[in-house]
């Protein structure tokens, strides 16, 4: 839920039956986001979505799925995919709005009037670097904020966010009767109540303690007064949030007992949806940001990198890097180099060698999280590099590159880093495979170059958008749960159904060549260094 909203559902057998979406800047342009999104250039790295957009998304998509004739009375279960670090804020007496929806009326209509700011701060914001410093030093330092909450603190996350709110906008804070994260935002209005936030969305806060998966009070003291009352109770994924409200009973017909499962993440619900649960696999997801996530048996958090708790295990954990700069940086190089078309930068990407002759890009189009620098472009190229050797190796800024070069040079600088950075954060190279999801994931040449350079198998599923599946596939598991009275397996789900449902993969790139793959380690090894000086020089 970043640039779309979208709906997937399942029968019973694991099959999608129904799928829709609604753009926001095409279908709502009266919003006038770009990229669902406003960005602030006169604040240094705000970014921030409309809240009241997404709610008339909602509207939206309900209106789309009644002309599919979908009947809604059949649905035994609802979860969902909020776009992970995105926060909204409910003033005093929401609550008893949400409480008494009319069926008459659309949620648009109702909701208007019912948040403290209307302005969601969203993962792609970066202006909380003050806050960010200020709780670190509170707690004792990054590294031990990471050790307590599974991360050092970013300007994405919802702590500093809501500090920064605190701090400069005190009114709203203090009119602020519940925030809510966009997944348990969601919920809430589907139940008709404030739900809780689930413990791995809620991992992503800079607020929980990531082994005792409870609100740390050292951090919620260090980020604003009475905030603990303003997020109410943690929970776990797999729970139930609540029946669905009445007002969806009333106006689309849903079933009264049709249980709404607490909504998630959407880094979380990809893991779900590519049933990721073996310890070596890697997933890869390749959108507007890209992840790389795996799974682990206890947290090992460092300073870079995340740690939440495995969203479909009780007792796991998922790691995770994040990268802000994806495929919109990919398409503004696609734009610039290849006459903005996907053929012409795939032709491009074939005809340049692997190693593109020892040319490195460090492509940053919005301020990057993984390293922490900011917008900029810096070019290098290694003298006389063959991929043997780096002894006596050295390397020279410039400018640019020609069309060719730049094209390999932000497809391979970009694996390059996230290789050198999971294998940093202790994920096995080369990994047993890799499920990559996500736009991007479609494009053959891309894929590619991430077997290559990764040395492993890549693997991608029937549906590029894993976040929305994963969220169905959790509904389903939430209400397993719920029957049984006690938390099962994720995998009994669908043991024996990989291959017959929409959750099967297909293997869509072999490992390249070993010595490709040794030739690319020393490559890596030269840009993780550059990086690290640029890191230096320029990050925070």
């Amino acid at each position: 839920m970043f640039r779309s909203l979208k709906a997937t559902i399942l029968d019973s057998n694991l099959n999608i039956v129904n799928s829709e979406v609604v753009h926001f800047d095409s279908e709502l342009p009266h919003y006038k986001t770009k990229d669902g999104v406003y960005r602030d250039p006169s604040n240094n790295g705000r970014i921030v979505s409309p809240t009241l957009m997404w709610v008339e998304a909602f509207d939206l998509l309900l209106e789309k799925l009644t002309k599919l004739k979908l009947d809604f009375g059949r649905i035994a279960a609802v979860s969902g995919s909020g776009q992970q670090h995105g926060s909204v804020y409910w003033k005093k007496g929401s609550s008893v709005k949400l409480a008494s929806l009319d069926s008459k009326k659309q949620l648009l209509e109702q909701l208007n009037d019912v948040f403290s700011t209307n302005e969601s701060p969203i993962w792609m914001d970066c202006s909380t670097t003050s806050q960010c410093k200020e709780i670190e030093k509170a707690v004792g330092g990054a590294l031990e904020l990471a050790r307590l909450t599974g991360s050092r603190a970013y300007e994405r996350f919802t702590g500093p966010q809501i500090r920064k709110i605190f701090e400069t906008k005190p009114d709203v804070y203090r009119e602020t009767e519940r925030i809510s994260l966009v997944s348990s935002f969601m919920a809430s209005i589907l139940i008709g109540a404030y739900a809780s936030i689930d413990e791995t969305d809620g991992a992503g806060m800079n607020l929980m303690d990531i082994r005792e998966r409870s609100w740390s009070k050292i951090v919620l003291e260090a980020t604003a007064p009475g905030l603990e009352e303003k997020l109410g109770k943690l929970v776990p994924a797999h729970a139930v949030a609540g029946p669905i409200a009445f007002y969806f009973v009333n106006r689309f017909n849903f079933n009264k007992d049709c249980l709404v499962v607490q909504w998630s993440g959407d880094n979380p619900n990809s893991l779900a949806g590519l049933t990721l649960n073996t310890p070596g696999d890697l997933a890869i997801s390749l959108g507007t940001s890209d992840t790389v996530f795996g799974i682990a048996s206890e947290p090992h958090p460092r300073l870079e990198g995340h740690v939440f708790p495995n969203p479909v295990n009780t007792k796991g954990y998922m790691v995770m890097l994040v990268y802000k700069n994806g495929s919109l940086t990919r398409e503004d190089v696609r734009n610039r180099c290849a006459e903005q078309s996907w053929d012409t930068f795939n032709n491009l990407l074939e005809k340049t060698p692997p190693l593109n002759g020892g040319k490195l890009g460090f492509y940053y189009k919005e301020h990057e999280i993984l390293p922490p620098l900011p917008v900029g472009f810096h070019r290098f190229v290694l003298e006389n590099f063959t991929g043997d050797s780096l002894d006596g190796l050295k390397e020279h800024e410039v400018g640019e590159f020609d069309g060719p070069s730049e094209v390999r040079a932000v497809i391979e600088g970009h694996f390059l880093s996230m290789r050198a950075h999971a294998e940093r954060f202790g994920m096995p190279t080369p990994p047993k495979r890799i499920i990559a999801t996500g736009g991007a994931s479609a494009n053959p040449s891309i894929l590619k170059s991430v077997a290559s350079i990764f040395g492993s198998d890549v693997y991608t599923v029937q549906r590029p958008d894993s976040a929305s599946l994963g969220a169905a596939l959790r509904a389903a598991h939430g209400w397993v749960c719920h029957s049984k009275g006690c938390f099962v397996p994720f995998s009994c789900m669908y043991e024996n159904k990989l291959e017959k449902t929409s959750l099967s993969s297909k293997l869509s790139m072999p490992a390249g060549d070993p010595q490709l793959l040794s030739n690319y380690t020393l490559l890596m090894k030269k840009r993780i260094e550059i990086e690290d000086r640029l890191v230096q020089k320029l990050g925070r």
